[in-house]
Formats: structure tokens, sequence, C-alpha cells
């Protein structure tokens, strides 16, 4: 049987100085924020059919590549359950990192819709600046990667989403009173065989 008075001694408890509370809140914050992303990447990469093309013999190597390879990783070409998926991935950015540091006040001159998912302008804009997100600031991007993505994507789609004439230039800029409304699109032009 052991001695009790040669024992470890149990270890004092870890305190954080009041001070560092907030950073240490916010640092957790992001982390949690980054996880959360990479889970919705994760949950995408997973659920993207894979390529069950068997090259034939007859069939050249550059043929099969291109097969094998997505049509586009842009939204607006996907469909169906793609869409519906990517829209949640996208969503998730939007709420979780993209509206608490940039979404600035709503005023007549900086609109914006609540419902911005059912603005297909705002849909295309924002999974653009994503998808530049995601490549910027991966590690491989370099130090100067979100710097650039500040610089040449987010600057220039703040501009364009949050315009006065913009995609929620009809809804409401009141958070108080919000109101939705789609702008209408021209119409397609008919051609001479459609008359």
């Amino acid at each position: 049987m052991s001695d009790p008075s040669k024992a470890t001694p149990e270890p004092e408890p870890f305190r954080v100085p009041d001070g560092d509370l907030d950073d240490l809140a916010s640092t957790l914050a992001k982390t949690m924020a980054e996880v959360r992303q990479h889970g919705v990447i994760l949950d995408r990469l997973g659920s993207e059919p894979v390529s069950t093309h068997q090259p034939t013999a007859d069939t050249s190597t550059a043929g099969a590549d291109k097969a094998a390879a997505p049509a586009s990783v842009f939204i607006l070409a996907l469909g169906g359950e793609a869409y519906a998926v990517e829209l949640t991935a996208l969503s998730d950015w939007v709420n979780h990192l993209f509206l608490p540091v940039y979404g600035r006040e709503i005023s007549t001159t900086r609109p914006w819709c609540d419902q911005w998912h059912e603005h297909p302008e705002a849909v295309a804009r924002l999974h653009a600046l994503w998808l530049a997100w995601q490549q910027l600031t991966d590690a491989e991007a370099g130090l100067t990667g979100p710097s650039t993505w500040h610089r040449d994507h987010l600057d220039q789609a703040l501009v364009h989403l949050r315009a006065p004439d913009g995609p929620f230039a009809a809804c409401t800029t009141s958070p108080t009173r919000p109101n939705h409304r789609v702008l209408a699109t021209p119409a397609p032009e008919l051609t001479g065989a459609t008359r």
C-alpha cells in the first residue's frame, strides 16, 4: 500500500485574468464559426455525387477527365438538391460570419433584406463573394489573401448589394417594419420565330 503523504498533490486551478476574458470569448466565437464553416464544407463535399463514368477502350483520357470534372461550382449553375445544399452552406456563412462582421446599419442609402436568399442577384453576388473568401482565406493563399479578398471582392460586392438601386431597393429598410419585395426583371426579348 502506498503512503498517502507521498501522493501527487492536486494541481492548482487555472485562472484567466478578467481582462483577457473578452479576448478569449472573441477567439472562441471565431473558432466556433470556423469549425461550423468547415463542417458545412465537409458536408457539402460528402454529398457531392461520385462519378461512376468508366472510360471505354475508344474513349480518350482527355474526354474522361472532362466528364469527371464538375460543370460549375457557382450556385446559379446548380439545381434541385445541389442548389439547396449550397444555399444552406452559403446562409451559414452569411449569417454567422458575413453579417456579424460586415452587416452595417440598414438605411435607405444602404438597404439590406433579411430574405436575401429570395433575391437571385443577391444570392449570386454573395455566393461569388463566399467562393472567393474560401479561396483567399485559405493558408495556401498566403498572408495577403484576406487583404486581396477585401479589396478585389468584398468592397465591390458591397457597393452593388447595398446600393439604393440594388437588389434590395424595394425592401423596407426599417427593422421595425420589415417589408420584402423582389423587383421584376425585364421580359426576355421575343425572337422572330416565336412572334
